[in-house]
């Protein structure tokens, strides 16, 4: 039986396996790895042993700074947006306060986690 992207060891996992393994769009996926590249979370080959891998090992890896990469520029409400979105309240909500403390509070509990503490274990050997 073939490994699968995310089970097998060894050189670095191409774009086009990981986009057929999670069913992603290749050109989306490649976004997605330059992010967590800039970030220092993937590292990034070309040629012999090329593809993408983890730039340090998964329990060096916060859940939230992860997420926070992938989601940079994502506002979890209009709001948040750099132009303040089309709020009408928008110097009288007090709601505002309450979601970004719940924003940090979110991250925060994530980074209690790191990457090895929710990866699938390895398939045994048969």
């Amino acid at each position: 039986m073939a490994d699968t992207p995310c089970q097998r060891a060894g050189p670095g996992f191409s774009t086009a396996d990981l986009a057929e393994e999670f069913q992603l769009s290749r050109n989306h996926l490649i976004k997605i790895i330059q992010k967590l590249s800039r970030a220092g979370l993937v590292q990034t080959r070309r040629g012999g042993g090329a593809g993408a891998t983890l730039a340090r090992p998964p329990k060096e890896i916060r859940l939230g700074d992860a997420i926070l990469v992938l989601e940079e520029g994502q506002a979890l409400v209009e709001c948040f947006q750099p132009n303040a979105g089309d709020c009408t309240i928008d110097r009288r909500c007090r709601l505002t306060t309450r979601l970004r403390v719940a924003e940090m509070a979110f991250i925060e509990n994530l980074n209690c986690s790191t990457l090895a503490d929710v990866a699938l274990p390895a398939p045994e050997p048969a």
